[in-house]
């Protein structure tokens, strides 16, 4: 994001524990062709093929220390450059489920996962998520962690190790930071996200699609936000006021914005509001 190529970003090898089951993956598509059931009447805007679903998925399995068993579903997401109008990254987008739903979960005191789930997760994730990016020299790609992870010393140590032990990874890795950083102090974020901040890494903050939320992020040192546009209403010329208003309150905050789940006949609306980037969604509804 923001070079000239366009891209994203300038320019836990922890085993598997007895409980944890080997990942399933599904093969890849063709390199950014669209998904073999596009239906002919979808809305394809002129000059912009922006195809929503993943091209590459895996799923593992894990237990929490709460004795719940989890699937974790990763899939591969084409980054779009909204002014030039082609893909120049992918997003890693991270699926949790309770195996069982809601029922599993019935009578259990503790319905948040722990810190020590969480990072168990994250460490999962960069392993198998940076085998799914395949990065290349130039290539840059996005991967999810939590916020609970990264504001403890030992989460990021941990995920600074496992990232630098992963064999030779060249091109840029970026990390969206999701979850809690609404609330969080702007001094804890930005001292945190400051260890992620190199030649070869980044930090994209994934913020609530609030203004006042984005408007608190003022001053810290992330690369890019990154806001869900699943929970904003863009579909009429109404709608978009509202949307563009944050978009554009985004682009004051930081250089880049990266929305996700962008209606794909809302490229051009977006980058003009002042949008970079987009993962665009399905024309179908959207189950968050």
């Amino acid at each position: 994001m923001g070079n000239e190529a366009g891209r994203i970003g300038p320019p836990e090898t922890t085993a598997w524990g007895d409980e944890d089951l080997p990942p399933q993956t599904t093969p890849e598509r063709r390199a950014y062709a669209p998904p073999e059931d596009d239906r002919p009447d979808a809305i394809q805007p002129i000059g912009r093929r922006s195809y929503a679903a993943p091209y590459e998925s895996l799923t593992f399995t894990m237990v929490t220390r709460a004795r719940r068993e989890l699937t974790v579903t990763l899939a591969a997401q084409p980054v779009f450059d909204l002014v030039r109008s082609l893909p120049v990254s992918r997003r890693i987008r991270r699926t949790i489920r309770h195996r069982g739903g809601e029922r599993a979960l019935t009578g259990l005191n503790r319905r948040t996962l722990e810190a020590t789930d969480l990072q168990r997760i994250d460490l999962q994730t960069l392993r198998h998520g940076l085998d799914m990016l395949r990065l290349g020299q130039n290539d840059s790609g996005v991967l999810p962690v939590f916020w609970r992870t990264v504001a403890t010393s030992r989460g990021r140590f941990s995920l600074l190790c496992s990232e630098m032990q992963h064999e030779n990874t060249p091109g840029t890795l970026l990390v969206e930071v999701m979850g809690g950083l609404e609330s969080a102090p702007v001094e804890a974020i930005q001292s945190a996200i400051g260890h992620f901040e190199t030649d070869a890494q980044g930090v994209i903050l994934h913020v609530a699609p609030d203004i006042a939320a984005v408007r608190r992020l003022a001053g810290t040192p992330g690369r890019c936000l990154s806001i869900d546009f699943a929970g904003v209403s863009h579909e009429t010329a109404r709608d978009w006021r509202d949307a563009a208003a944050l978009i554009g309150v985004g682009r004051q905050v930081c250089g880049q914005v990266m929305l996700l789940n962008l209606r794909p006949d809302r490229g051009l609306a977006a980058q003009t509001a002042g949008a970079t980037h987009a993962v665009f969604a399905g024309m179908d509804a959207v189950t968050v």
